[in-house]
């Protein structure tokens, strides 16, 4: 019975009325809730203020209003040397407990997110932003923004182009956010688009006063193969190379330097392209227009060669003024060649005014003028039946082309190249650049022409063949082509002879053939046609007259002419040249030839 009044009493015994704090259950309560509403609700893996409530030189202590503080390294508010107690900072809640109940903090996360969700507004905004220039990389500088690192290129330091990237390292600047890579959280800044806003509002401000020929003082921004970019103070003009000087210009850098400053004349602009032409050789008066009044036609100049063209070469003899000297003025010779043959860029020369046009600042000049005319004395130096050496040029389907002398050139027909050849174009009997002896035939003076002859320096065999070929001789020869119907035979002494279909019949009724040698009768020889006809069938028939005269013989050679057929005809077969003592002159000079 004892024991179940100890049990009934133990159940009934208020264990809370008994706490040591003297607070009841409900009490306690009301209490805990009080406590709960001074706290505030704090969410893992987000940014949250924080109030600093002590520091030293290893630990910041944060409160974020929680259970319990946040402890942070000294070390993530290295960038902030001014930090003291109640300043307020960014924090992010890595975690509410660790093992040890302990909060988990840390400001350099909190900063890195609250860097990004800035940048990104401020790419949005185009909020101008301050940002810390800490080195230089390759192509541009690095720059701390809101605590990250952002890309500051070259290109975007400054509207001009910047030699120096170092001078801006350690040094605050204002920045615009012009990109952002969000996979790589790379952020791009721009330092030139400031400027340029500010420039731009500036170039509509300085265009809309320009005057075309007004004179302002620039500075040289840049320098290209094409030109130079002058800085007119907020707006660019060019000056084209053209117009930096009078004279020849390779490159600009022979007349201008980077920053040297320079007075300019406005040539044109465009208001909505914003282009300004300017120029610098226009503030200067025209080479041309003091050139000396005295200097006339025929005159002597030096100048030295500033351009080089196959048509000839420039010849500068004053800054500005300059001459060209065709390729025809430089050499009397008639074969035309490339100017680079007598004149190179640099050369220094003299020469003498053909043409002279001060208006339209033009000079024509002349280098072979300088040199006597080899035609003033053509008469004298080539005189008519005079033999002289020449050299072959070029062909033409008429004749050929030789030079005598440098600016003497003669023209040999085809008909005056050989006495017995049938040429059908030059380049059959000699070739460019063949030596050739020649035989001045005729001189125009006037035209600068002469007539020269190659065969004239034999005699004309043909008028020796006159009197052994007579009408009605004999002659061995062999057929040894048929042209025409007609066969070609060979006879004595080279030459050769038609025979007529209707004379090649023989005696037995048959045609004579190729290669086949009998006798054949000389019926025409004509010595300017160089031509001999001859007929085998005449040789066995009578010659029947015309009609109504009957038959004739054949008359007998007379004169001069008879002794020498008559020499030949006495050995018709075995005829040559060494027979007959008049031709042996010709034969030695024919052979030679040969």
């Amino acid at each position: 019975m004892a024991s179940e009044k100890r049990t009934q009493g133990t159940a009934e015994f208020d264990w809370d009325a008994l706490a040591m704090d003297g607070y009841t259950s409900i009490e306690r309560s009301e209490l805990s809730d009080k406590y709960a509403d001074t706290l505030n609700s704090v969410a893992e893996r987000e940014v949250i203020e924080g109030t600093v409530v002590s520091l030293n030189k290893k630990e910041v202590v944060v409160n974020i209003g929680s259970k319990s503080e946040g402890v942070i390294a000294a070390s993530e508010f290295r960038y902030n040397p001014d930090l003291a107690v109640g300043d307020s900072v960014p924090i992010f809640v890595e975690t509410q407990e660790d093992k040890n109940g302990q909060l988990v903090v840390s400001h350099k996360i909190a900063r890195v997110h609250s860097a990004w969700n800035k940048v990104n507004e401020v790419l949005k905004t185009g909020e101008i932003i301050t940002g810390f220039v800490k080195c230089r990389t390759k192509g541009g500088l690095i720059v701390d923004v809101f605590g990250l690192e952002a890309f500051l290129p070259g290109s975007q330091i400054d509207v001009k182009p910047i030699r120096d990237y170092d001078v801006y390292v350690g040094k605050n600047m204002e920045f615009k956010v012009v990109k952002i890579n969000q996979e790589f959280k790379n952020v791009v800044v721009s330092h030139k688009a400031l400027i340029e806003a500010e420039l731009e509002e500036q170039k509509k401000q300085i265009i809309s006063g320009l005057e075309k020929g007004q004179v302002l003082e620039g500075t040289v921004k840049n320098i290209t193969s094409y030109g130079v970019f002058i800085d007119l103070g907020g707006v660019d003009g060019l000056i084209h190379i053209t117009d930096l000087s009078w004279g020849r210009v390779n490159h600009p850098e022979e007349i201008v330097e980077l920053d040297q400053k320079l007075n300019v004349v406005i040539l044109d602009f465009d208001d909505e392209k914003k282009r300004i032409a300017l120029g610098l050789k226009q503030l200067q008066p025209h080479p041309w227009d003091a050139l000396d009044t005295e200097m006339n036609i025929g005159d002597k100049v030096t100048g030295k060669v500033v351009v080089m063209a196959d048509y000839g070469a420039f010849v500068e003899i004053a800054a500005g003024v300059e001459g060209l000297i065709h390729v025809s003025e430089m050499s009397w010779s008639q074969h035309l060649r490339s100017a680079q043959d007598f004149l190179n860029v640099g050369d220094s020369v003299e020469a003498v005014i053909l043409t002279l046009d001060r208006e339209d600042r033009k000079m024509s000049l002349g280098i072979k003028q300088l040199m006597p005319d080899p035609w003033d004395a053509i008469e004298g130096k080539y005189a008519v039946q005079t033999k002289h050496n020449s050299k072959v040029r070029n062909f033409t389907n008429f004749g050929v082309f030789v030079e005598l002398e440098e600016g003497v050139d003669g023209l040999i027909h085809i008909s005056d190249l050989s006495w017995q050849k049938k040429i059908k174009h030059p380049s059959e009997f000699c070739k460019v650049d063949d030596q050739m002896e020649v035989v001045v035939l005729e001189i125009d003076r006037e035209n600068r022409r002469i007539s020269l002859g190659h065969k004239q320096l034999e005699e004309n065999p043909w008028e020796v063949f006159e009197t052994t070929f007579v009408e009605g001789s004999k002659h061995q020869g062999t057929i040894v082509d048929n042209k025409d119907k007609s066969g070609i035979v060979a006879l004595p002494y080279g030459l050769e002879g038609i025979c007529p279909a209707r004379h090649m019949r023989k005696e037995d009724g048959t045609n004579a053939k190729l290669e086949e040698t009998l006798e054949f009768e000389v019926i025409e020889f004509n010595k300017d046609a160089r031509k001999i006809v001859v007929s085998h069938t005449q040789t066995f028939e009578e010659v029947e007259d015309k009609p109504g005269r009957g038959k004739t013989t054949k008359a007998a050679p007379k004169g001069n002419a008879s002794a020498a057929v008559k020499n030949v005809n006495k050995n018709t077969e075995k005829s040559t040249l060494g027979d007959l003592d008049a031709l042996a002159a010709l034969k030695e000079k024919m052979e030679g030839g040969k």
